[in-house]
């Protein structure tokens, strides 16, 4: 048996998030849909990163077990199989061991926000016709690397063990026709990075003040960040592994 890691992109639009769900289209449902049929064969899969409804990937991963060797053609076939929406970039031998969650050290995110209408990046940016101070919005971000514990920005009903999280990057920058937040951390929690980008529209359109910011943070209490903004201005835009993990087959240095 070998375990495979599969890389994969998708537009978040049609799916109802990234794991399976009863009665509902989802990232891994339609991966694993494509696999039964050209393998035929069931192959569950574990994902590296979860995504919300809407929410879009530049890159992911899924790690399986199979007994057999998987070619390049193989990867041709499933993208003719797979839903539209998705494309499988690659699939990799690894060492038994490796674990496409477990071994990942960071994950990256952008949200999109743009002032006016463009249906070329409608589907992958939120419009907020609003004026905004980019100065507040990057002394938010800034603000947000200073701590570790984010209950303020996880989903309730989320069931984890813990919400203290590393963030190694987080800022503002502006880009035609808007702003852009970029982020990296070691994880991040159910709906964390738009609770994040929704309580920090509200700093950078002077409804709440830095100092306001700084105390949802530290009340630990998802009822006062703001999770309004939509799913399809985030995208995951990739999973970072220790240099050298593929070549290694994941194996540990």
């Amino acid at each position: 048996m070998t375990r495979y890691f599969m890389e994969l992109a998708y537009m978040g639009g049609p799916f109802a998030g990234f794991q399976v769900q009863n009665n509902a289209v989802t990232v891994q449902s339609e991966v694993e849909k494509a696999l039964h049929t050209f393998f035929r064969h069931e192959i569950a899969l574990t994902g590296s990163s979860r995504t919300d409804t809407g929410v879009h990937a530049r890159q992911n991963y899924f790690h399986f077990d199979f007994e057999g060797g998987i070619s390049e053609k193989a990867v041709y076939n499933l993208n003719a199989i797979v839903h539209p929406a998705i494309v499988i970039k690659r699939i990799v031998a690894m060492q038994p061991s490796a674990h496409s969650r477990f071994d990942a050290i960071s994950r990256e995110y952008e949200y999109t926000v743009l002032w006016g209408k463009d249906p070329f990046r409608s589907d992958r940016s939120y419009r907020y016709p609003f004026p905004l101070e980019l100065t507040l919005l990057r002394e938010a971000a800034e603000i947000v690397k200073g701590y570790s514990d984010f209950a303020s920005f996880s989903k309730r009903g989320s069931q984890v063990r813990t919400t203290i999280c590393s963030i190694e990057r987080s800022e503002w920058e502006e880009i035609e026709g808007g702003f852009v937040y970029r982020v990296r951390g070691s994880r991040f929690l159910r709906g964390m990075v738009r609770g994040l980008v929704g309580t920090m529209l509200k700093v950078g359109r002077k409804k709440w003040s830095i100092e306001e910011f700084k105390s949802i943070i530290e009340m630990k209490d998802a009822t006062k960040a703001d999770f309004s903004v939509p799913g399809h201005g985030l995208s995951l835009i990739k999973v970072n592994y220790e240099e050298g993990y593929f070549e290694r087959g994941g194996k540990k240095v």
